[in-house]
């Protein structure tokens, strides 16, 4: 499984505005949704607000892997943006988020997803490949730094 057959360029936005933790999680389906693997837009949003009441997805590092599992799309399908000013996001560590990653994935497939889950939050991990995302300036830039990190993998 590789991140770029899960995110493609229209899905990752640079230097993204948002006024709240609500607003945010709208936008990053929407993003998702650019791939055409969304079936329901709100019932996707729905599943991802439902799993963020269980535990914030906030993970530290100033990083948000809001994810779901949902019947709601045709594939696994993810968007990522980097936020333009750090946004509190009820996080883990109490720090604010810039990175988040959003994932979506098949209800009926939870070993993928759970992998996939894994793989990014383990990049995510990675302070070079973080530094390496906040200085991107373009979406190209955010694919070619997540397939060298896989080559590397």
């Amino acid at each position: 499984m590789k991140i770029n057959e899960i995110i493609n360029i229209k899905s990752i936005v640079l230097d993204l505005e948002v006024d709240s933790k609500a607003d945010l999680l709208a936008k990053m389906v929407e993003f998702a949704a650019y791939s055409g693997k969304v079936n329901d837009v709100n019932a996707v949003l729905k599943a991802v607000n439902e799993r963020e009441k269980i535990m914030s997805t906030g993970v530290g590092k100033s990083i948000a892997l809001p994810h779901a599992k949902t019947h709601n799309v045709s594939e696994a399908v993810g968007s990522l943006a980097i936020l333009k000013e750090p946004l509190d996001y009820d996080s883990l560590d109490g720090e604010p988020v810039r990175i988040v990653f959003l994932l979506l994935g098949q209800e009926t497939n939870v070993g993928y997803h759970l992998r996939v889950l894994s793989k990014i939050s383990r990049l995510m991990n990675n302070d070079s490949f973080r530094f390496q995302l906040l200085d991107c300036r373009s979406s190209k830039e955010v694919l070619d730094i997540f397939n060298s990190m896989e080559e590397n993998d």
